[in-house]
């Protein structure tokens, strides 16, 4: 407390109950039961600057064994499958696809067996007719964990990498595609992340996805997308982990402690409605995945990662894809976790040297102390989201009246341990929440501020004291 807010804004705010308003708060100039004035009396700023979230106890501990040697094993084996090419040999015991896909399932039931029946194992499988990058019917198969939920268990979050190849030809089954960087080194953070998860009782559900076909057409991650939009799986976060393995770029800089996060803003699967309200009264960075970036930022980038995560307001590279799309398609929040710069002499080529360089998304190129924390930044998220609150459900900013002041609305959440919610604010400028506002255990809350001036949103909070993502809200007129 008594930090002004943004310059022109109204100082009003003392918390008290709202008459003629069920569970409802407003900041006002009337004191009531709870009153958060400053000691001393005198104007208190229309809420408390935010500051970062960190890890918990059990987090911090689980970050500490995360294991750089058990990564780079990892790694080393699935490139010791010669090519993961999803054209090549399925029922090779020593090399292919099939061969690979056999070693992950064995994995992930090793860490099953320790679970205490928490996490169940699945090849969910399925017959790709021809299609582009497909030229006959091909078996696909994605190698899912699931570590389902102790209260809250029809909440979902996604982890995946893919275990698929390719060299230079995307067609070529047969020539050797170690895909040790693109993307062994994904998919060793998914292993890692559920040798770490197996045995730790967890209030919602992680997925944990090994998926294939990814450099033939996402064909993998839509198969899965597919499936939790069929059966109305609540997905409130998707990551892909896609090229997490290099910290040094093609002209020899290195930056070993920044992971890139790309995130849309425009939701991919926008309604014309939806747009034409955006259009109105703005939402474009502030879409479900930008609050999923804000998040991972506000849990992961700090000292018990030791990364710096850089949040890129693109859903991809450019011309380029990856697993996390099919996911957005979908209407659910998802982003891509990929290294700071690219070399791409190691990536999609033939293993060779010409001129002296030598070609080939070989190991040998490859830092695992890097993968290590692209990995605590994943469970460092994945933790966080899981074990909080999940983000308000119905936000609403309600607009029948013009005033200079701002009504929001919520559903209350059904988590056993909900403590209460934060209301958010930034100006219409800042690219990251600033201010926050400690509501109560409200589903409503009147803030003397106005909602064409700056921005808003909501947030959950656990009697331990995690924090949701933020849900940007949307007009109602009623």
């Amino acid at each position: 407390m008594g930090l002004t807010s943004g310059a022109g804004h109204s100082r009003r705010a003392f918390l008290s109950a709202s008459a003629g308003i069920t569970g409802a708060v407003v900041l006002t100039g009337t004191a009531g039961a709870a009153d958060l004035r400053p000691v001393g009396g005198g104007a208190l700023p229309p809420g408390d600057p935010i500051s970062p979230q960190e890890p918990d106890a059990r987090l911090r501990a689980l970050l500490a064994q995360v294991d750089e040697r058990r990564i780079e094993d990892v790694v080393r084996r699935l490139v010791s499958f010669g090519t993961r090419h999803t054209l090549s040999s399925q029922d090779d015991p020593q090399r292919g696809i099939g061969a690979a896909r056999d070693w992950l399932f064995a994995e992930m039931q090793a860490c099953a067996a320790r679970s205490g029946g928490r996490m169940t194992v699945e090849l969910q499988s399925y017959d790709q007719e021809p299609a582009n990058r497909i030229p006959v019917t091909t078996r696909i198969t994605n190698v899912v964990a699931t570590i389902r939920g102790t209260t809250d268990p029809d909440r979902v979050h996604v982890v995946s990498g893919h275990y698929d190849s390719r060299a230079t030809d995307v067609m070529d089954a047969v020539s050797d595609a170690p895909g040790a960087d693109d993307d062994a080194s994904g998919v060793a953070v998914v292993l890692e992340l559920a040798r770490l998860l197996a045995e730790e009782p967890i209030e919602s559900t992680v997925v944990l996805a090994a998926v294939a076909a990814e450099e033939q057409g996402l064909y993998g991650a839509n198969h899965m997308a597919e499936r939790f939009a069929a059966d109305g799986v609540d997905v409130r976060a998707m990551f892909t982990d896609d090229i997490v393995g290099a910290s040094r770029a093609d002209d020899g800089t290195s930056d070993p402690r920044t992971i890139r996060l790309f995130a849309e803003g425009v939701p991919t699967s926008e309604t014309p409605e939806e747009a034409e309200t955006r259009r109105s009264v703005g939402g474009e960075n502030d879409s479900p995945s930008r609050q999923l970036s804000r998040f991972v930022t506000d849990v992961a980038a700090n000292s018990a990662t030791g990364m710096d995560v850089r949040v890129i307001y693109r859903r991809d590279r450019f011309l380029r894809g990856g697993d996390h799309i099919p996911f957005l398609e979908k209407g659910y929040p998802a982003a891509r976790f990929t290294e700071p710069n690219e070399d791409f002499r190691h990536q999609h080529q033939d293993v060779r040297e010409e001129g002296g360089v030598r070609y080939g998304d070989l190991p040998e190129f490859c830092d695992f102390g890097y993968i290590a924390r692209v990995a605590k930044v994943n469970l460092a998220a994945i933790w966080s989201l899981a074990q909080g609150p999940g983000a308000p459900t119905g936000v609403v900013v309600r607009t029948a009246n013009l005033t200079n002041d701002t009504e929001l609305a919520w559903e209350r959440g059904p988590e056993p341990d909900l403590a209460g919610y934060e209301v958010v604010w930034r100006e219409t400028t800042d690219s990251d929440w600033t201010h926050r506002i400690d509501v109560g255990d409200v589903t409503t809350a009147v803030i003397d501020l106005s909602k064409d001036n700056v921005f808003f949103g909501v947030r959950a909070i656990d009697a331990d004291g995690h924090r949701s993502p933020v849900t940007f809200p949307r007009p109602q007129r009623d």
